[in-house]
C-alpha cells in the first residue's frame, strides 16, 4: 500500500517544492507569472481547499500540436498543475518500484536512449549474438491516452492506495477530463504507466515473454519461433479489450524479421546496424530550421543519431 500520506501531499512543504518543479522553463508564460505575483497567497488557497475538501479541478484550454502527427493538448490552469506536481513528486517511487524494467517511457532514469539502446541489446541476446533468424512483433495500442478506461485505472489504484482521501483526490484529477486521461497533465504520464503496467506483468509473468520492451504505446516481441509470436498476438489482443478496453491498432502490426528491418522508436533496426527513418530525419531538419542554432536542441539531436549509421547526416545538420 501507498506509503505517502494525504496530509503530506496536501502539506504546504510539498506544495512549495512541487512549484520549484513546476516553474522550470515556465517562468515567462504569462498565467504562470500571475500565479506568482500572489504565490503565497495562492498556494495557501491551494492548501486549505485541499484540508477542508472543498477542492474541485476547473477545465481544461485545449490547443493542437504536431509532435510529428497533430494531436490534441488540453492545458489546466497553472493551480491545477501544481497540484499534478505535487500529486506526482509523492506517487512516483511507489508506483515506479512495481514497473517492469524494461517500461521506458515517462520513467526517470529512462527515455528513448536507454530504449534504444536496449532494443540492440535484447536483440543480440535473442539471435544467439546474431548467429539465429531472429522475429520481432511489433505493435502500436490505438489511441492510446484516450482510450484509457477511468473506471478500470480506478480500479487499479484503489489496490496500491488506502488512503481515502488520496484516491479521491486522484478520482477528482482523473474525472475532471471528460474521458481518457488528458494528454498534458503531469500526472497521466505516471498514471498510464500504472495502467500499462498490467499489460506488462501480463506479457512478463503470463505469457513468458523474455525479450519484451515497451515505449508507451509502442512495443515488441523477440523470439525465434515465429509461430509462438502469432499465437501470442492473439493473446495480446484478447487481454487488451478484456482487461483494459483497449485494442492494437490494425495497420500498426508488423511481424517482421530482424535482417529485413524493423521500425521502432524513429530508427529501422537491422541485424548490424539501424538507419534513421526518413519522417524523423526530415522532421529534424525542419525543427533545426526553426530554433535556430540552439545548442541543446543541437546537442540532443547529436545524440539522438550516436544511435545509427548517420556520418553524413550529422555533417548536414552541422552546416545547418
Amino acid at each position: 500500500m501507498l506509503a505517502a500520506k494525504y496530509d503530506d501531499i496536501i502539506s504546504l512543504d510539498n506544495l512549495l517544492l512541487a512549484w520549484r518543479e513546476f516553474l522550470r522553463g515556465k517562468r515567462h508564460k504569462k498565467d504562470v507569472q500571475e500565479f506568482q505575483l500572489r504565490l503565497m497567497d495562492n498556494i495557501i488557497a491551494l492548501h486549505l481547499d485541499l484540508k477542508h475538501k472543498t477542492y474541485k479541478h476547473s477545465g481544461y484550454y485545449a490547443f493542437n500540436i504536431s509532435d510529428p502527427k497533430p494531436r490534441n493538448i488540453h492545458k489546466a490552469s497553472v493551480r491545477d498543475r501544481l497540484l499534478h506536481h505535487a500529486l506526482y513528486r509523492s506517487l512516483y517511487w511507489h508506483f515506479d518500484r512495481h514497473f517492469i524494467y524494461d517500461s521506458y517511457s515517462c520513467r526517470l532514469g529512462k527515455g528513448t536512449h536507454k530504449a534504444l539502446n536496449r532494443f540492440k541489446k535484447l536483440a543480440y541476446q535473442a539471435s544467439f549474438k546474431h548467429t539465429k533468424t531472429l522475429w520481432i512483433l511489433k505493435c502500436d495500442i490505438r489511441k492510446f491516452f484516450a482510450s484509457i478506461d477511468q473506471a478500470i485505472l480506478l480500479e487499479i489504484l484503489e489496490h496500491h492506495i488506502g488512503d481515502k482521501d488520496t484516491f479521491e483526490l486522484l478520482r477528482e484529477v482523473i474525472s475532471s477530463f471528460r474521458s481518457g486521461l488528458s494528454l498534458g497533465n503531469l500526472t497521466s504520464q505516471l498514471l498510464v504507466n500504472v495502467y500499462m503496467n498490467e499489460f506488462d506483468q501480463f506479457m512478463k509473468h503470463t505469457l513468458k515473454a523474455r525479450y519484451y520492451l515497451r515505449y508507451a504505446d509502442d512495443f515488441v516481441i523477440m523470439s525465434q519461433d515465429k509461430q509462438w509470436l502469432e499465437q501470442i498476438l492473439v493473446e495480446i489482443k484478447n487481454f487488451l479489450v478484456m482487461r483494459l478496453k483497449l485494442s492494437l491498432h490494425p495497420n500498426k502490426i508488423f511481424l517482421k524479421t530482424l535482417a529485413s528491418g524493423v521500425d521502432f522508436l524513429g530508427w529501422v533496426h537491422f541485424t548490424d546496424h539501424c538507419v534513421l527513418r526518413t519522417v524523423t530525419k526530415k522532421r529534424m531538419i525542419k525543427r533545426l530550421k526553426e530554433v535556430g542554432n540552439k545548442p541543446e536542441v543541437f546537442q540532443s539531436y547529436l545524440g539522438l543519431l550516436s544511435h545509427g549509421n548517420t556520418q553524413k547526416l550529422k555533417q548536414k545538420i552541422m552546416l545547418q
